[in-house]
């Protein structure tokens, strides 16, 4: 097994200084449309919900292709963990009017789920093992994807069309074929989603706020994760499952892990030297936490920074969890504004 991490560029998340947002609908129905595209497409992407809630002419103007082709497309760079000697390749995604898909690994497969901002059947495979693209089959309903979870071998992929009423379909990597899933008993959360875990055969959304929702793939029932602190917790990818535990990284707190049986958030033991990073990807290597930052401080020209890596052993004993660190390793250095996105295991 190794690890594979993907780095998105994103240059289009950061709006000009100057852009004005404050616009009423009102004010905007008086431009041109291509004026209008031009300003949504300066907001951060992180904003699109928000937005969204203001008209249902703004909803439709932000889930447009247009609106993704004024957007420059993400360009990956891809790093491999095999054996722990660290190599890079770059990746160039097929489909350049999709920004950030859904992306999931099974065995040596990564999927990549179109339909992050406007609707969409398409599905992208990268094989790892020879770095190269196919067109997968395409889902049964073109659809705006909030949550994407691996569970045994099936894709669960929860998302919304049709009056916004979300649905559940999977896809059997076995079978290669498209089937309905449960219906979730809630409905309106799965908006606000930004890193999804797949935990006891549930996929887990977790939230900006204080708060994650569990979907059980075998009923559609959903439960609530209270999260240990409000706010923009998770600095982009700092979440993954090990042993049917999760563990989530705060920078305020360090690495924490959800005790499921008392309901509670604890923090990892033996880690209080590690540096409070705020961009994080982890993923499990050889039962250990791949836990992947970028360095901000370190700026090679002005234009590059660092991306480093440590491997963490995690030991559970009396109601606690012991971790261990190596030594930091670094991976290189990438463009400034290059961000980790997603930090994936896969096999041969």
């Amino acid at each position: 097994m190794f690890s594979f991490a993907a780095l998105a560029l994103s240059d289009a998340d950061e709006p000009p200084q100057n852009t004005n947002l404050s616009m009423s609908p009102s004010s905007f129905s008086s431009l041109p449309i291509d004026i209008v595209l031009e300003i949504l497409a300066r907001a951060p992407k992180l904003s699109y919900a928000t937005l969204s809630c203001v008209s249902k002419n703004f909803r439709r103007l932000l889930r447009s292709p247009e609106i993704h082709k004024i957007r420059s497309p993400p360009q990956r760079l891809t790093l491999y963990l095999p054996q722990n000697h660290f190599v890079s390749i770059d990746v160039a995604f097929p489909c350049q009017t999709e920004q950030e898909p859904s992306v999931v690994a099974i065995g040596p497969e990564i999927f990549f789920i179109c339909g992050s901002f406007y609707p969409s059947s398409t599905m992208w495979v990268l094989d790892s093992r020879t770095g190269t693209f196919r067109q997968g089959p395409s889902s049964r309903a073109a659809r705006l994807y909030r949550s994407v979870g691996a569970v045994g071998s099936k894709l669960y992929v929860i998302g919304s069309y049709r009056d916004d009423e979300v649905h559940v379909e999977s896809f059997d990597v076995k079978t290669q074929t498209w089937e309905l899933a449960p219906v979730p008993e809630e409905q309106g959360w799965w908006w606000s989603s930004t890193v999804t875990v797949s935990l006891n055969r549930k996929v887990c959304a977790l939230s900006f706020s204080n708060n994650a929702k569990c979907y059980d793939t075998r009923d559609g029932s959903c439960e609530s994760l209270g999260l240990p602190t409000k706010g923009k917790w998770l600095c982009r990818a700092g979440a993954c499952v090990m042993n049917n535990v999760l563990y989530v990284y705060y920078a305020r707190f360090g690495l924490m892990w959800y005790d499921s049986e008392m309901r509670l958030w604890r923090v990892v033991n033996g880690l209080s030297h590690l540096n409070k990073v705020r961009s994080v990807a982890m993923a499990e290597y050889y039962g250990k936490l791949a836990f992947l930052w970028e360095d901000d401080e370190v700026r090679i020209s002005g234009e590059m920074k660092e991306v480093w890596c440590r491997m963490i052993a995690l030991e559970r004993s009396e109601g606690e969890v012991h971790g261990i660190a190596e030594a930091a390793q670094l991976l290189g250095s990438v463009p400034h504004a290059y961000r980790l996105q997603h930090c994936l295991s896969v096999s041969d």
